[in-house]
């Protein structure tokens, strides 16, 4: 169900003041933690779920990641949490809690609050499990959880075949003959098709291979990486290299010597490498045409297109889309007059350099991640450049955010254990976090902030001054983290307008409604479902993006609404984490494992 964002109410944090607690001086973290642990699990293992009420602050959290209700949930409340705990243990039956050493630990993430963390694992009956708890003090000297994140780890029975991939003996000239046969899938088809060969596809491939899934990848592309490497030139990522390695026990995948913020050229290299020392199974230069679902047996019978203009129609289980947030067509905003203008309009996929374009004016439309990025490597090549921008911005510097983030970054966590420690935070539950980060980074980029105002340049503190949090899990658009660019604008090498919104375009540029002009020479995700498969079938599935009214994502790595249907889509690091999570799903449904779904309809 959508939500309202802008006028929801923000969840308080359990501060010291609201708990009227304090922390005690002589405080035993391991008692405290193995003693809620304990008494939790008697509470489940004796379905006396009742008993845990005295375990939770009033208001509370519990998520859970497929281990409990084969979905992404997350209960707020006492009341939410025990009915939830009432309607799965008994198909689930949570036991062997333990206490994973080394793992609890005292935090102060400011002055008025105070939690204690730990890990611990337990299992099911068809997984096994981790989980976080944060345990704040109260006014009787209890400690109680805020937030419990549980997440499925693995299938009983079925582990990732990781090592057993290497074959105990040499290979004597057949391995590329058998790598060929195996792509090819010439024998039988596979069971899980993805559509798309960038880094979401490649993840939840590699996900499934370990999983022994068989699994082809097409990609429309001529090479691995090349939706990367046929960008802008000068495009790099703005999230640091801790916060993208790929999988966590493959943290060497990425070198010591790897530039902190990786260039996009490099980085298409890095996963054309990928694809081919995981050996995944990509169909380059080819193309889903059409898809169509049996009614009754529920297979998708499924058309693809390779680069010799033959068609092969394959017969597969489940198709997973992992074609990014939308494609060129459905961005490029329609505007009268585009027909007559005399230049070149380009949406920013089809930007290549700046040099392409010397001697000439350039607007870019936008003021977003890629309109900064794209301005910028004008200016720095000594081209005229106008950036038009439509509405405001939400501005945060790269470098004040590398400053304060904790998790992500040298001497933090490995990275398995701060992907885990990110989930355990509930998007609503941590919206009164990201309103005291937002502040912090704020104060951090005041200069630039009050340069940027001065200039014109329209600036915002996100979505209920929560900063890009919201503006991420809500649309992944409306924020610039500042390498540079902004700075550039402050001090007029960009030029800005913003003063009056388009009107049209003209045979030299770009008209305006209070009738001045620029000269120039220069939708939704379910989009790219409907092209393959038709309106009847995008009409039944979820929205992809977004938070629901439970604050979880409402389409993307899990149930869309049609069986056998998936979406994968994110930043590397939300690919990383979340490609298990798909990838679980479907092997736990193939094996036979697969439990009733706890919907958020229920």
């Amino acid at each position: 169900m959508p939500i309202d964002l802008y006028n929801f109410p923000i969840p308080p944090l359990p501060t010291f003041d609201i708990l009227n607690a304090v922390v005690p001086t002589d405080l035993d973290e391991q008692k405290v933690v193995y003693g809620w642990l304990d008494a939790l699990s008697q509470a489940l293992t004796s379905n006396k779920v009742q008993n845990i009420s005295d375990l939770f602050l009033e208001d509370s959290w519990w998520r859970d990641l497929l281990v409990l209700t084969w979905d992404f949930r997350t209960f707020r409340g006492v009341p939410a949490i025990t009915t939830f705990l009432q309607d799965r243990i008994g198909s689930t039956h949570p036991r062997s809690f333990k206490v994973r050493k080394g793992f609890v630990d005292l935090q102060r993430p400011a002055e008025d609050l105070a939690w204690i963390s730990a890990f611990f694992d337990f299992e099911t009956d068809v997984g096994v499990a981790s989980g976080i708890v944060r345990l704040v003090p109260t006014a009787s000297g209890q400690w109680k959880a805020h937030v419990v994140l549980t997440n499925l780890e693995d299938l009983k029975g079925f582990p990732e075949k990781i090592g057993p991939l290497r074959h105990p003996q040499p290979n004597h000239g057949s391995w590329e003959e058998d790598r060929r046969k195996e792509a090819e899938f010439a024998g039988a088809d596979p069971v899980v098709l993805i559509v798309g060969g960038s880094q979401s596809g490649l993840a939840v491939g590699a996900r499934l291979k370990f999983l022994d899934v068989p699994t082809l990848i097409i990609e429309r592309n001529g090479r691995v990486g090349d939706s990367w490497r046929n960008r802008y030139d000068t495009l790099c990522l703005h999230d640091p290299v801790l916060h993208i390695f790929y999988h966590s026990n493959e943290r060497e995948s990425f070198p010591s010597t790897w530039p902190t913020f990786t260039p996009a050229g490099k980085l298409a290299s890095w996963l054309d490498g990928y694809a081919e020392a995981m050996e995944l199974n990509v169909w380059n230069s080819s193309s889903v045409t059409q898809a169509t679902q049996d009614p009754i047996t529920k297979i998708w019978k499924v058309t693809v297109k390779r680069l010799n203009g033959s068609e092969r129609l394959l017969s597969v289980k489940h198709i997973i889309f992992a074609t990014g947030f939308a494609s060129p067509d459905a961005n490029m905003p329609k505007i009268h007059g585009m027909d007559q203008f005399k230049g070149q309009i380009l949406h920013s996929t089809q930007h290549r350099r700046a040099v392409d374009h010397a001697g000439k004016k350039v607007v870019v439309i936008g003021a977003c991640t890629s309109a900064h990025d794209i301005s910028q490597d004008y200016y720095n090549h000594g081209i005229d450049v106008t950036m038009y921008q439509r509405s405001s911005t939400h501005i945060m510097s790269v470098k004040s955010g590398l400053a304060i983030n904790k998790l992500y970054c040298d001497g933090g966590p490995q990275t398995e254990i701060a992907d885990r420690i990110s989930a355990s935070f509930p998007y609503f539950m941590n919206t009164s976090l990201a309103q005291r980060g937002a502040k912090a980074l704020a104060e951090l980029d005041k200069e630039l902030l009050e340069d940027l105002k001065k200039r014109g340049f329209r600036t915002n503190p996100g979505i209920q001054n929560t900063g890009a949090f919201l503006l991420v899990w809500s649309k992944a658009s409306g924020y610039y983290p500042d390498v540079g660019a902004s700075r550039l604008i402050a001090d007029g090498k960009i030029k800005l307008k913003n003063d009056s919104q388009i009107k049209e375009f003209t045979e030299s540029g770009i008209l305006f409604e209070d009738g001045s002009q620029l000269p120039a020479d220069l939708g939704d995700m379910k989009d790219n479902i409907r092209k393959v498969c038709g309106d009847e079938v995008a009409n039944k599935c979820e929205p992809v993006w977004g938070l629901n009214d439970e604050g979880e994502i409402n389409g993307v790595w899990r149930y869309m609404g049609v069986p056998g249907l998936w979406y994968m889509t994110g930043s590397l690091a939300l690919c990383r984490f979340h490609s298990k999570h798909l990838a679980l799903q479907i092997k736990a449904m193939e094996e036979g494992v697969f439990g009733e779904r706890y919907s958020l309809k229920v």
